[in-house]
């Protein structure tokens, strides 16, 4: 650990911050309503948030585990690998990551990464890039079923646009994780590992009968499921809480503060009045409050989606926009809140900064392709 001075600038620059933001707090909320919001909505994220990503990491670990058990892993790597490879610069087993958090959420990729023959097949540099890899489908369907549904219940057919946005995801998750390997390749390139290649013809196998290795399997996963789910919690609980009180405001407008779980200082929704201009030209949104999705998947995208039906009541969305919020709800599926918790999990905590640089590139670039691809072929 490095020594440094007791007065230095950066504990100056530390104190004005610090007053800064807890003045933007406290001037808005209200002493007494802050502290009561921030301890409650700390609480809620702590059952309703880590246990959830604990359950997800116990339940794909297990799939994750039985997937490697029976062979199912060894032959999606040989059959994706020709097409992962050239695509994100990574095995075709990182397909299986893909899945895993499409039909789950984010976390869920973190049960992959701490599964050792998994992530045997990856290079140190490549490690890193399953948190942006994962994160770009997280919920994918959830979000996709969702859209779908709400065309089912406003008489527009809106899977041409859920399938637009879905292919706008992979363009742009392949920007994260390839911007991202620039950084991963300077740090790390030079840590070299033994790479799992083995004979594709064979695969190790637990002892036992096929009923023992199946529980056997099933519950190695789970427990590396609940080691992450306590691994997670500091950074989901710190920033999150944040992230939170920044994006949401009081819960009824007509009462004011009451320090419920979740209120805070509405900062995205002001700053979203500023960036309209440039959504409109990455995005095409033809109304200003649809800048609030995107805005709002930053740290929720189940948030994000609760907003569409109000969106929808007064005819502000055309399936353009659904396209777009496909794709970036998919992209941006709250990873401001989940990354640095990941990064983390997977043992890569200093690089959180260039990961979450390089996602933000990447759901902009899978908002920016949706709306280009839709206009151009519907």
């Amino acid at each position: 650990m490095e020594q440094k001075g007791i007065f230095s600038i950066e504990t100056f620059v530390f104190l004005a911050v610090l007053i800064a933001v807890f003045w933007l707090f406290l001037s808005t909320m209200g002493t007494a309503a802050f502290f009561k919001t921030l301890m409650a909505t700390a609480h809620d994220l702590l059952l309703n948030t880590v246990f959830f990503i604990m359950a997800v990491a116990v339940l794909t670990g297990a799939f994750a585990a039985l997937l490697d058990e029976f062979g199912v892993v060894q032959w999606v790597h040989i059959m994706l690998d020709k097409l992962m490879k050239p695509l994100y610069n990574l095995p075709g087993i990182a397909a299986v990551g893909v899945i895993s958090t499409y039909f789950s959420d984010n976390p869920a990729i973190i049960a992959l990464g701490k599964d050792k023959k998994f992530i045997s097949h990856f290079e140190k540099w490549q490690e890193p890039l399953l948190c942006n890899l994962g994160t770009a489908f997280g919920m994918g369907m959830i979000v996709s079923t969702f859209f779908i549904a709400q065309g089912g219940r406003t008489g527009v057919n809106l899977v041409p646009a859920v399938i637009v946005g879905n292919i706008s995801t992979v363009i742009g998750s392949i920007v994260s994780v390839r911007m991202f390997s620039h950084w991963t390749k300077k740090k790390l390139g030079s840590i070299h590992k033994e790479v799992e290649k083995g004979n594709e013809r064979f695969r190790k196998i637990r002892e036992g009968s096929v009923f023992e290795r199946f529980l056997e399997a099933m519950l190695d996963g789970g427990k590396t499921g609940v080691d992450i789910g306590m691994g997670i919690i500091p950074g989901v609980l710190i920033i999150s809480t944040f992230i939170m009180m920044l994006t949401f405001g009081p819960r009824d407008p007509s009462i004011g503060y009451q320090g419920l779980a979740y209120e805070g200082v509405a900062l995205f929704d002001k700053i979203g009045k500023y960036l309209y201009w440039p959504m409109k030209v990455l995005f095409g949104f033809e109304s200003p409050q649809l800048v609030a999705f995107p805005i709002t998947c930053l740290g929720s995208t189940g948030a994000a989606l609760a907003l569409v039906p109000r969106f929808m009541e007064h005819g502000l969305v055309n399936p353009s926009d659904v396209a777009v919020f496909t794709a970036i709800g998919m992209t941006w599926s709250g990873y401001l809140s989940t990354h640095v918790g990941m990064m983390d999990a997977l043992g890569y905590r200093y690089l959180t900064s260039k990961a979450i640089l390089s996602h933000t590139v990447g759901g902009l670039i899978a908002g920016f392709s949706a709306n280009i691809l839709y206009n151009l072929f519907f």
